[in-house]
C-alpha cells in the first residue's frame, strides 16, 4: 500500500505541487489569492498561455521540437487583423477569416520547410522569431498600436457570459448559476477523459497511470473545477477567454488520448525511425504539428488582442518561453514521445500563480523571471532523474 502511495505522489508531483504553492500564495497575500477577482485574472491574463502551450505540447511530442515563432507571429498576424478591422473598416469576420488564412499560409510554410526540407525546428522558427516581428513593426508605420479594435471582437474573447439560469442573491451577493452547472458539466467531461484515455491505453497495450492514481486526478480536477465555478459565479460570470481554453483543452485532450493519430506524435518522439517503418508518414505528421501550432497562435492573437482591445508592437513578447516552460513543467518530454493536455494545464497554471502571487506581493518582475527560470530548470532535472531512476528499475 505504502508503494503505491508513494508512486500516486510521483506521478502527481507538480499537481501536488501547484497545490502547495496556491497556499503558499494565499497565505503571504492574507487571503488574496483566493478572491473571486484573482480567479478571473488568472484566466484572462493567461489565455494565451493554455492555448499556444497545447500547440507546442505536439510540436514537443514529436522530437522535443518548439517554435520560436509563435510570439513574433501573434504580433504580426495581430497587426494584420487590426489593419483589416480598424483601418480598413471591413467587418469583424472578415479580419478574422484574414488572420486564419495567414495563419494557415504560414503554418503550411513553416511546416513544410522543417518537414520536407528538413530543416532543424530551432532553426526556421528562429528565423521567424527575427523576422515575423519586425515585419508586423513595420507594417504599423511608425505607431505604438492599431486601436479601438470593434467592440463585438473585443467582446467575443474578454467578455464574461451572462446567467441564464437566473442565480440566487444571498447574503447580498450574487450568485452566477450559469458558472455552477458549466462546471459540473466541465468536470463530468474531465472525469471522462481521464477514465476513457486509460481504458484506451490498457485495451492498446500502452503504459498508462495506476487506476488509484487516475482516481486521485479525476477528485482533485473536479475539485478545482469546481472551485474556479464557484469563485467565478462570484465574479460576474465564466470569461469567454476561458470557454475558448476549455474548448480547445477537450479537443486536444481528446486526440491525443483516444485517436490513432494522436498517437502517431508519440510514436514519433519515440522512435522516429521504427514509426516510419511501420508505414506512418512522419513527414505529414511533423508537418500537420506546425500548421496546427500557427493556427492556435492566431487563436491566441485573438486573445492578447481582445484583452488590450489593440494590436501593438510588443504583443506576444515571451509568449514561445511561456509556452514552452509551461509545458516542461507539466511533464512533457524535452525529448519528446511523452506528455499530456492534463500535465500541459498544471504547468501553465503554476506558471500563472507564480506570476499572480508575486505580483500581489509586490515582487520585482526581474526577480519573477528569476524563479521561473529556477522552476524550469527543476522541472527538467526532476525529469532527468526520474527517467534514470526509471532505467535502473
Amino acid at each position: 500500500m505504502g508503494d503505491k502511495v508513494l508512486k500516486v505522489l510521483k506521478e502527481n508531483t507538480m499537481l501536488i505541487v501547484l497545490v502547495a504553492v496556491v497556499l503558499f500564495f494565499n497565505f503571504t497575500t492574507k487571503g488574496m489569492m483566493l478572491q473571486p477577482s484573482q480567479f478571473n485574472a488568472l484566466i484572462t491574463q493567461n489565455a494565451y498561455v493554455y492555448v499556444l502551450a497545447t500547440g507546442m505540447l505536439m510540436c514537443m511530442l514529436t522530437g522535443g521540437n518548439i517554435d520560436l515563432s509563435c510570439g513574433s507571429f501573434v504580433c504580426l498576424v495581430g497587426v494584420i487583423g487590426a489593419k483589416v478591422m480598424v483601418e480598413k473598416q471591413m467587418p469583424v469576420i472578415v479580419g478574422v477569416l484574414v488572420m486564419l488564412i495567414v495563419g494557415v499560409i504560414y503554418g503550411a510554410l513553416l511546416g513544410a520547410i522543417i518537414a520536407y526540407v528538413n530543416i532543424p525546428p530551432w532553426i526556421a522558427t528562429l528565423a521567424g522569431f527575427l523576422a515575423l516581428r519586425g515585419w508586423g513593426v513595420a507594417l504599423m508605420n511608425g505607431a505604438s498600436n492599431i486601436s479601438p479594435l470593434p467592440v463585438s471582437f473585443s467582446t467575443a474573447f474578454t467578455g464574461k457570459l451572462n446567467d441564464l439560469l437566473g442565480g440566487p442573491v444571498i447574503g447580498g451577493v450574487q450568485y452566477n448559476m450559469t458558472s455552477i452547472v458549466v462546471g459540473i458539466i466541465i468536470s463530468i467531461v474531465a472525469v471522462f477523459l481521464l477514465l476513457k484515455g486509460r481504458a484506451t491505453k490498457l485495451k492498446k497495450g500502452y503504459q498508462a497511470d495506476s487506476l488509484l492514481s487516475v482516481v486521485v486526478k479525476c477528485v482533485v480536477i473536479t475539485a478545482a473545477i469546481m472551485l474556479f465555478a464557484y469563485k467565478l459565479s462570484l465574479a460576474g460570470g465564466i470569461p469567454f477567454a476561458l470557454l475558448w481554453v476549455a474548448a480547445i483543452v477537450v479537443i486536444y485532450s481528446f486526440i491525443t488520448s483516444m485517436t490513432d493519430f494522436g498517437r502517431y506524435f508519440y510514436t514519433i518522439g519515440g522512435n522516429a525511425e521504427a514509426t516510419r517503418l511501420s508505414g506512418i508518414d512522419t513527414k505529414k505528421i511533423m508537418f500537420i504539428a506546425y500548421l496546427n501550432m500557427a493556427v492556435l497562435t492566431v487563436v491566441s492573437a485573438f486573445l492578447t488582442m481582445g484583452r488590450f482591445q489593440a494590436a501593438n508592437s510588443t504583443a506576444g513578447t515571451n509568449y514561445e518561453m511561456d509556452a514552452i516552460s509551461a509545458c516542461v513543467v507539466g511533464g512533457v518530454s524535452a525529448y519528446g514521445g511523452s506528455g499530456t493536455v492534463f500535465g500541459m494545464i498544471i504547468g501553465a497554471t503554476l506558471i500563472g500563480v507564480i506570476n499572480l502571487g508575486m505580483s500581489l506581493m509586490g515582487i520585482d518582475a526581474n526577480w519573477q523571471k528569476v524563479v521561473k527560470g529556477v522552476v524550469l530548470l527543476g522541472a527538467v532535472v526532476f525529469e532527468i532523474l526520474n527517467n534514470k531512476k526509471n532505467a535502473v528499475k
